[in-house]
């Protein structure tokens, strides 16, 4: 992979950085071949910075760094894709993307409800349903993932999108419940997501688990 610097005047490319847990497009930087090289290397994303005039790591002074998963280049070869796993803060102005309203997506409500969930079971609630599944048990919390599901079915099967929608958004809410009484993350299960996506088309994704 060789990116064609040359078709920009100051020999830059730039280098769009994504959340590769759950696709969040977080910041943007340019490259040139030092850079692309570091990156590499270190296996953290490092720009060419063009008021410093000189190379820099980011989170080099935060400790907010970019772990690099994977980087990818456009058919034309003339822009970078790094897939990095953030750790912590990525824009100076302490927001997680640089992008305005892009952390307010699906995937941000997912993370968000994922956050609430955790927070009701190292901190109970007497008054919370949540709190009163977790100390049911996982017997009880997969339980209620199957019987929404079954509810979901039903509803697929009538003509009322909103009562879908519902049963939907319940069947979400019971399984992450239940990923959490697992002790998984959410980004563990966008990883494993992202390992099923087909290299060779990014619309196409292997779905269904190997037997």
């Amino acid at each position: 992979m060789k990116p064609n610097y040359e078709k920009y005047a100051d020999g830059l490319v730039p280098a769009i950085v994504q959340d590769a847990a759950n696709g969040r497009v977080l910041m943007l930087g340019f490259m040139d071949d030092q850079a692309l090289a570091a990156t590499r290397e270190s296996g953290m994303v490092t720009f060419y910075s063009r008021t410093r005039q000189r190379l820099w790591t980011k989170g080099e002074t935060s400790g907010h760094i970019l772990s690099v998963k994977d980087i990818l280049i456009d058919c034309d070869q003339d822009t970078l894709l790094i897939m990095a796993e953030p750790a912590g803060a990525v824009c100076h102005t302490g927001a997680e993307t640089c992008f305005e309203g892009n952390s307010g997506g699906f995937v941000s409500i997912l993370e968000e409800l994922e956050e609430v969930i955790h927070a009701r079971q190292v901190l109970p609630d007497p008054n919370s349903y949540t709190s009163r599944l977790f100390e049911e048990g996982i017997n009880r919390i997969a339980q209620k993932v199957g019987e929404e599901a079954v509810e979901l079915i039903i509803e697929a099967k009538d003509d009322d999108v909103e009562k879908f929608k519902s049963e939907a958004a319940d069947l979400l809410f019971h399984l992450l419940v239940l990923i959490r009484k697992k002790r998984v993350d959410l980004k563990d299960v966008f990883e494993v997501l992202r390992k099923r996506r087909n290299p060779g088309s990014t619309s196409e994704f292997q779905t269904i688990s190997p037997s």
